[in-house]
């Protein structure tokens, strides 16, 4: 089954654990998901494999969260990962699938698990 990495380049988080995948010989699928981000019912899956609510994938330091309105609380799910689709820089990275297994690379180590 292969292994997908939903991956920024510009960031050292994701590139560490590009290198940690590769240095395990694992030759992960690479989805630049800011070129390419991932639709709603993708994102969905990635949280449901993850374990997570929307609001914990978000990266809520980023400009975008509060520009768009996302800090307020009162937002259903629904609502959040709409805000991620369409600002995909909101997507805490990197993010490790393997099958129905789901782990976020932070730390890098932190995918390990999921091999």
């Amino acid at each position: 089954m292969p292994v997908t990495i939903y991956h920024n380049p510009q960031c050292s988080k994701s590139r560490q654990t590009l290198q940690l995948l590769c240095d395990k010989g694992v030759e992960p699928d690479i989805v630049e998901y800011l070129k390419s981000p991932p639709d709603a019912k993708t994102l969905a899956g990635l949280l449901k494999k993850l374990g997570l609510v929307p609001r914990e994938l978000m990266r809520r330091k980023e400009a975008a969260y509060k520009e768009n309105g996302l800090a307020d609380n009162n937002l259903d799910d629904a609502t959040l990962i709409d805000g991620m689709v369409s600002n995909p820089i909101l997507i805490e990275r990197p993010i490790v699938v393997n099958g129905q297994r789901a782990a976020l690379g932070r730390p890098p180590e932190a995918v390990l698990d999921i091999l």
